[in-house]
């Protein structure tokens, strides 16, 4: 696991990628909460979507639910990072394309972007939003 912290307008923003799954279930994504709020002091955490077991992305398992909930819980802003266009599920598209129009949590195609989001600094809505 890599981490690198970027502050942007005034917010810092842990960005975490690794070739390895690191958020495999509630507990494993609470250990990340946990380790990059202690490493880095950072309450927004950017992952690489490689970094995150492929059954968050299947909504029927509700695993999705209960982890973002867990970020939500603990006061951490998500993004997760990566190509999402091999997910052609309507319920997927319409849940990232609701949460991109949020505030806590988005799924955005590269790690800058979703910085850009997490530090408010996103100016194109129409480069991070999915069709519905």
């Amino acid at each position: 696991m890599k981490t690198e912290v970027i502050k942007k307008n005034n917010t810092e923003v842990a960005v975490v990628s690794s070739d390895e799954l690191l958020i495999t279930d509630v507990q494993s994504a609470l250990d990340l909460i946990m380790t990059v709020k202690y490493e880095t002091g950072c309450t927004n955490i950017a992952v690489n979507k490689g970094a995150i077991v492929n059954d968050f992305f299947v909504l029927s398992t509700c695993l999705a639910g209960e982890i973002l909930q867990k970020f939500i819980n603990y006061g951490v802003r998500f993004a997760i990072y990566g190509d999402f266009s091999k997910y052609t599920s309507k319920p997927l598209r319409d849940f990232m394309y609701e949460s991109n129009k949020g505030k806590d949590i988005y799924f955005q195609p590269t790690a800058s972007l979703a910085v850009d989001k997490l530090s408010g600094c996103a100016k194109n809505k129409k480069r991070d939003s999915y069709e519905r």
